[in-house]
């Protein structure tokens, strides 16, 4: 089976990532606070790919959320599937991991 780390980067990536994970929870049954509330078990069946298994029926996404600035991790939180995240997965402000791409020669 295969998993998928989801990585929402900038305004941009973490609102449309928003978004995302709200369609997906809906697909899955699970709701805001990561409860399985679904009604079929084919909504179970291929849940590992983007969610970890934390507790008896309690899912959290597997995702990364990065910004510099921390407006858009408190909107992500504060929306309606904010509760759905661990605080681990955000990554902002002087937290941010910064990669350096060096070329040979400099």
């Amino acid at each position: 089976m295969r998993e998928i780390v989801h990585i929402q980067a900038g305004q941009c990536g973490n609102q449309i990532g928003a978004k995302f994970w709200e369609v997906i929870s809906d697909e899955h049954g699970i709701d805001p606070t990561g409860s399985y509330n679904g009604d079929c078990d084919l909504q179970l069946e291929r849940i590992s790919v983007y969610y970890n298994d934390v507790a008896d029926n309690k899912y959290v996404p597997r995702a990364i959320l990065v910004d510099l600035e921390p407006g858009t991790m408190d909107s992500v939180r504060s929306g309606p599937f904010g509760q759905l995240f661990r605080p681990d997965n955000f990554v902002f402000g002087k937290y941010c991991i910064y990669l350096q791409i060096s070329s040979p020669g400099t």
